[in-house]
């Protein structure tokens, strides 16, 4: 995981590899709530392998002839796994979605219910995963080792760290996006975007990269696979402000940026504040994460700031997950922690060479962060491990917006994807 390099479990790691196959990656969404059978919004429950959320519903929106604000969804689903999650498509009788499913790859539709309200990002409880971990040397023996594992991470909880689906593995640039935002410079954050080919990706996928870093913008485009589906909208609107403006100025690059899906857009600076708060992270939990530090800054479950701290029960409510200790997603209004504990957060920053106001970005205000306090750790429940003729077969639940990885990667001991 990007900048995290602090264990908190004792026992030594399994190994193995994951996600052999998607179908080795198994997330299933823990809904808040479900589709009331009446309303005017339709939801559907899909099954999906090796697509993410994002390209489905524009797949949805594409097929029924809608403005993609139309669909919605509680969590993004990575690729690069077998997920079920529910969508929504607003406004839209169910009957109007008979024919979906066939027009759409690698999703089945499993139920299609019409509900009051739609359904909008974090609206959701957690995730529960099954995952198989293949090639570790004695299933059986690694099996009692996860367990063990679990069980530690159950009592203590496992280091918020974001994963790499965060920033990306074969192309871990996302936070670099975010970098450029930060530093108020829109072009460097297209370029990053389309250009600066890394060496894990596809050769198919270098060439339009680096043709666009030669300035070969068209060549570019023309040689980009389906698969560059946002880097071609972004290009596609760049060209034209070129053609309408007669140069590639900054506001050329801005509104190509613009072009983009509101979520995608959103994730270059949270990107970039995740880096940071691994970082952040990473140092604290040397001091360990179930125990109170002087000058901690205490959230309770609803993240609440808690400013009254009784030094007799703290670190019960920690261990009882009441409360939590904290690191900062950096920006223009977070408060960071007191004493030692603020001064190693202010150095990540330092590091950097940037300061929480950077975070305002002026130049893309709609992109810039306020930032808040993230418990530093989460807890797991529903756990289990058995040794299977392929690997060990793990299975755990953790709450919205924390990472299977950043559990993994305790168990293997290995940096995971």
């Amino acid at each position: 995981m990007l900048n995290a390099e602090t264990y908190v479990t004792t026992g030594k790691g399994i190994g193995g590899r994951i996600r052999t196959k998607y179908e080795d990656f198994y997330v299933e969404e823990i809904p808040e709530s479900f589709p009331s059978g009446t309303g005017p919004n339709t939801w559907l429950f899909i099954d999906k392998i090796g697509r993410n959320t994002l390209d489905v519903v524009l797949d949805i929106a594409r097929e029924l002839h809608i403005n993609r604000k139309r669909t919605g969804f509680a969590g993004m689903k990575d690729k690069a796994a077998h997920t079920r999650q529910w969508l929504c498509v607003s406004n839209v009788e169910p009957e109007e979605l008979q024919n979906l499913e066939e027009k759409l790859r690698g999703v089945k539709i499993l139920k299609v219910i019409p509900n009051e309200k739609k359904l909008r990002i974090g609206q959701l409880v957690g995730n529960k995963f099954r995952i198989l971990i293949r090639e570790t040397e004695d299933p059986d023996a690694d099996a009692q080792t996860s367990s063990e594992i679990l069980s530690e991470l159950s009592l203590k909880g496992v280091p918020n760290y974001y994963g790499w689906q965060r920033f990306g593995k074969n192309r871990p640039n996302t936070h670099k996006v975010g970098m450029a935002l930060v530093h108020n410079d829109i072009k460097g954050a297209v370029d990053a975007y389309i250009g600066n080919p890394y060496p894990e990706e596809a050769e198919h996928i270098k060439v339009p990269r680096a043709l666009y870093d030669e300035g070969k913008f068209q060549e570019a485009y023309e040689s980009m696979p389906a698969g560059m589906r946002y880097e071609k909208m972004m290009l596609r609107e760049l060209m034209k402000q070129g053609r309408k403006r007669g140069e590639f100025d900054e506001k050329a690059y801005k509104i190509a940026l613009e072009s983009l899906p509101k979520p995608l857009k959103r994730m270059f600076v949270h990107a970039y504040q995740s880096y940071l708060f691994n970082k952040a992270v990473s140092e604290r939990s040397k001091l360990g994460i179930d125990r109170y530090v002087e000058g901690d800054i205490i959230i309770d479950n609803e993240e609440h700031i808690v400013h009254e701290i009784d030094p007799k029960t703290i670190d019960d409510d920690i261990k009882e997950f009441r409360v939590h200790p904290t690191a900062p997603l950096y920006g223009t209004k977070v408060p960071l922690a007191g004493g030692e504990l603020g001064e190693m957060e202010e150095n990540v920053l330092q590091d950097e060479g940037i300061t929480r106001e950077d975070f305002e970005c002026p130049k893309t205000p709609r992109l810039g962060s306020h930032g808040l306090r993230r418990a530093m750790r989460f807890k797991i429940w529903d756990t289990s491990a058995t040794a299977t003729p392929e690997g060990v077969l793990v299975e755990f639940s953790i709450p919205k917006g924390c990472y299977a990885t950043a559990v993994l990667r305790e168990i293997m001991k290995e940096d995971v994807y």
